[in-house]
């Protein structure tokens, strides 16, 4: 819902060349409660200024020397990404009521205007375009709500393999590789049973935080379920990337973690795979690297193992 405050301090522009005309409406505007009220005699400087300001309404006269306010709406057109125009235009001759309407603007009122009928069109033109506004950020939570985990605040499943098939093509378009890391946190279940699930959250927000600073921004850190992690290395200079920023987070990822007034400690293991020498599309490099993650954990856990030759290459770090 749209809050009296909200009304009060949104954002408003007018838009006429006559001073006398500009005094009268900030003076209406003020005597109701508006609180950020601008204004400009200039109809070349909408565009800039509502670039700049993103005005919840712009009052604007559509009969002005230069440039007529469907010029100005125009130009505003090409600002307004979804189309939507917070206009209401404000003119002496009703005869451009649906002129105006097909341009883009929102509402209509004539001049001389009724005071009463003024206040109530800009009243509900502002509720409207604010409840937009809302429902539009609301969308934008929503959708983010269904790419990343709500926990740590990494994508999810479904965003990363957006994020693979997209360094996938990526690489392959350019002759490089990409890096998937599993990993999961070794005896995990242990300390949700003996703290608590509020100390296993605790922790795997960390550990999250302390994968997202070891890796690059281009980097991709997601979290899929309970404590398994998935990082996508974006195109590498070099394989041993992959191997060495593994034992760079298994070092990372065993220091001490403060939870509820003492010191928790954990290890993790992670399987490695490489595009392409162990799969070239998302799916088979998350399923390789599962794959060389178990093989890690088998060899004694606290290490990282790579797809490919598993027994030749296992590397455990105690």
């Amino acid at each position: 819902m749209v809050g009296t405050d909200d009304l009060l301090n949104a954002r408003i522009l007018i838009v006429d060349d006559q001073d006398t005309n500009v005094m009268l409406l900030e003076q209406i505007l003020s005597g109701a409660g508006y609180r950020a009220v601008t204004s400009t005699t200039d109809p070349h400087a909408v565009c800039a200024l509502h670039r700049d300001n993103d005005y919840d309404l712009i009052l604007l006269d559509l009969q002005m020397p230069g440039m007529d306010g469907f010029k100005v709406m125009e130009g505003l057109k090409a600002i307004e990404a979804d189309g939507y125009l917070p206009v209401l235009v404000i003119t002496a001759q009703p005869g451009h009521k649906l002129r105006a309407l097909q341009a883009g603007a929102r509402d209509f009122i004539s001049k001389p205007f009724d005071l009463l009928e003024l206040r109530t069109r800009i009243h509900n033109m502002l509720e409207v375009r604010l409840l937009y506004r809302q429902l539009e950020q609301y969308s934008r939570a929503l959708e983010s709500l269904a790419l990343h985990d709500a926990l740590t605040g990494l994508p999810n499943r479904r965003l990363l393999f957006d994020r693979l098939e997209l360094a996938i093509a990526h690489a392959h378009r350019n002759k490089s590789s990409i890096a998937v890391l599993y990993l999961d946190l070794d005896g995990f279940k242990q300390i949700n049973d003996t703290l608590g699930h509020d100390a296993g959250d605790a922790l795997l927000a960390m550990v999250a935080n302390r994968l997202v600073s070891a890796v690059r921004q281009e980097d991709t850190v997601a979290r899929l379920s309970g404590d398994e992690f998935v990082i996508a290395l974006w195109e590498m200079n070099h394989t041993d990337h992959a191997g060495t920023l593994a034992a760079k987070l298994i070092l990372a990822l065993a220091q001490p973690y403060r939870i509820q007034g003492g010191d928790v400690s954990v290890t993790a293991s992670i399987g490695v795979a490489l595009y392409s020498p162990h799969g070239e599309t998302a799916e088979t490099l998350m399923k390789r690297a599962d794959t060389a993650l178990y093989e890690a954990k088998r060899k004694g856990r606290n290490g990282y193992c790579f797809a490919a030759s598993l027994p030749e290459r296992a590397m455990a770090h105690a």
